[in-house]
């Protein structure tokens, strides 16, 4: 289960908004409508999509990469440090193992 499971709903919902507004755009330019006003539906749609993208992130942070450092920290597992201040090994969980 994602992350974001318990608003997939909700974001299928907006996914399906954004691709009506996103197919009234393409009609728009088909009519030749004046460039303000596509440019307007343009920047709704791109607001759209980010408020999805940034419901998204707030998922992943919340489940997935909470998730991650709990079995980081569980472990006792520290990752060790090369000469050059960077760290050389790195631990990565897979995403859909959270549930919310």
């Amino acid at each position: 289960m994602s992350s974001y499971s318990p608003e997939q709903d909700d974001l299928l919902k907006r996914l399906r908004r954004i691709e009506g507004q996103v197919a009234g755009i393409s009609r728009m330019v088909a009519d030749d409508r004046y460039c303000i006003d596509v440019l307007t539906q343009v920047s709704a749609a791109t607001s759209a999509l980010q408020s999805v993208s940034l419901k998204l992130l707030d998922a992943h942070l919340a489940g997935c990469v909470v998730e991650a450092a709990k079995q980081v920290v569980g472990s006792g597992r520290q990752d060790q440090g090369s000469s050059g201040g960077h760290r050389s090994s790195r631990s990565f969980v897979r995403c859909r193992s959270v549930t919310a």
